[in-house]
């Protein structure tokens, strides 16, 4: 493994950030670090920069121990949500500050430092605008000048705190599809971090998913999406429905509905869940657990429907067919899973 991740735990104050985390990353890997508001990713990323010391824990990259390393030595770029771009400095001379500050004897020539400029302006799809200054730029365009800059200096690994946060959806959507060709084109292990899902689905080889501090899955984005391993998990990654249940002698109980319990399933009280794409949606005297359209809407080629199920209410995106059944209907997953819960 490339990165090693043993045990980081960081509190300030009474307030744990991250409650002993240990997390791999492999040579050349792109791992997202996903999680809601306050789960310790960055926290997590700043410990790896340098920026964070942790209170307990090992780090290690590339064999070496990071924590040893300071900061100005670890040969990692950051990348972060709002920027940080020089504003009296021209887009080349940003991406060239790294270059410039470093100790007389590991500083490039004037002339190499403005070859890998020009390198990287190609690199990052931003040619012939290096004269011009951040205010002169779009957001998206910016943010490829703070990559350029981070990739400047010859980094082992890239980290990226919610690049695209400040953007708005059809640029982030450009510019995932851009990263992802970067990262290919250059080899580096990256990390990013990012509380959307659809991003951290869409990029990553592999998904680690963070809550109040701690590790709870980590898997391929097909994985944590097919096979969370837990209630948290299915909710936070993608839309679904979540109800209680109970498996009793082999039967699963759900929303009124009564049906063999998968193999395997804990017996007692349960939480069911499914995705909507992994269910039939069939006429009310069909098999399955009742339902009820409460509402329904077509957007282009799709369609959403907000459904009564046991009582609880979910918005979801449902086959365009769905008109077509009224608005009693039954719904009839295909694939289950199961979790077990505390009555």
């Amino acid at each position: 493994m490339s990165l090693i991740i043993d045990d980081v735990a960081k509190s300030f104050g009474r307030h744990a950030a991250l409650g002993g985390v240990s997390l791999e990353a492999r040579e050349g890997e792109f791992l997202a670090l996903l999680g809601p508001s306050g789960s310790g990713k960055t926290t997590l990323l700043r410990v790896l920069a340098g920026l964070e010391r942790p209170d307990r824990g090992a780090v290690r990259f590339q064999g070496e121990d990071l924590l040893a390393v300071d900061a100005r030595e670890r040969r990692v770029g950051m990348v972060f949500q709002h920027y940080a771009l020089f504003r009296h400095m021209t887009v080349a001379r940003n991406i060239a500050f790294g270059l410039e500050v470093k100790a007389r004897k590991a500083r490039l020539r004037p002339d190499e430092i403005a070859a890998r400029v020009e390198e990287l302006l190609k690199l990052v799809q931003l040619e012939g605008l290096g004269g011009r200054y951040p205010a002169q730029l779009s957001g998206g365009q910016r943010q490829r000048v703070a990559l350029a800059r981070a990739l400047a200096i010859g980094p082992r690994m890239l980290l990226l705190d919610e690049p695209f946060g400040a953007l708005d959806a059809k640029v982030r959507r450009e510019l995932r599809v851009w990263l992802r060709k970067i990262h290919d084109e250059t080899g580096l292990t990256t990390i990013f971090v990012t509380h959307d899902q659809e991003e951290a689905l869409d990029l990553a080889d592999r998904v680690a998913i963070l809550k109040d501090g701690r590790l709870e899955q980590v898997d391929t984005p097909q994985g944590v999406y097919e096979t969370p391993a837990s209630d948290f998990v299915f909710a936070f990654v993608g839309e679904g429905v979540q109800l209680p249940g109970q498996v009793r002698d082999g039967v699963l109980a759900v929303a009124g509905w009564r049906t063999p319990a998968p193999a395997g399933a804990p017996s007692g009280e349960v939480t069911v869940s499914f995705r909507a794409e992994a269910a039939d949606f069939l006429p009310a005297h069909g098999d399955g657990a009742p339902a009820r359209i409460l509402n329904l809407s077509k957007r282009g080629g799709s369609s959403r429907a907000t459904l009564q199920i046991g009582g609880r209410v979910f918005d979801l995106q449902v086959p365009q067919t769905l008109v077509e059944l009224g608005p009693d209907i039954r719904v009839a997953p295909r694939r289950l899973l199961i979790h077990g819960r505390q009555p």
